[in-house]
């Protein structure tokens, strides 16, 4: 059997984590309080799957490359399920009114919908709904 992880931590380096966790609330996350200092906070995702916002100084001491401009170049997009194509509306339409950017336009494949939004750093947020049922039918 391969390796199957219990939780994931993704890791982003932020400017202004104020700012951050302030933009994130009013998208609707919530944070741990117990994992939260003047460098980092910890955003629940999901039942295991959780954001650390890292103060780039803070984020710094864990790798010795340079910080990806986020508002300028990808280096990743992180992808999560909603369980409606409403609920992936409402997450982006709040995260636009909070200060986040337009990324691209919503996609409709009927049976699969999504749409992505750029936070106040430029990491990229991708929201999807497949509807399981249409994708079983012949």
């Amino acid at each position: 059997m391969g390796l199957k992880a219990a939780q994931i931590y993704v890791n982003l380096p932020v400017k202004d984590l104020n700012k951050s966790v302030e933009f994130f609330t009013k998208v609707g996350f919530e944070f741990n309080p117990q994992f939260t200092d003047e460098n980092a906070t910890c955003m629940v995702v999901g039942e295991n799957i959780f954001v650390m916002l890292l103060v780039e100084e803070f984020f710094k001491t864990f790798t010795k490359k340079d910080i990806a401009d986020a508002t300028k170049s990808t280096e990743v997009i992180v992808a999560f399920s909603a369980n409606s194509k409403e609920m992936v509306d409402e997450i982006v339409h709040k995260a636009l009114a909070a200060g986040g950017m337009p990324s691209n336009e919503p996609v409709d494949h009927g049976f699969m919908y999504g749409w992505s939004f750029q936070d106040i750093d430029g990491h990229l947020w991708e929201l999807m709904y497949m509807d399981e049922s249409a994708g079983n039918q012949d």
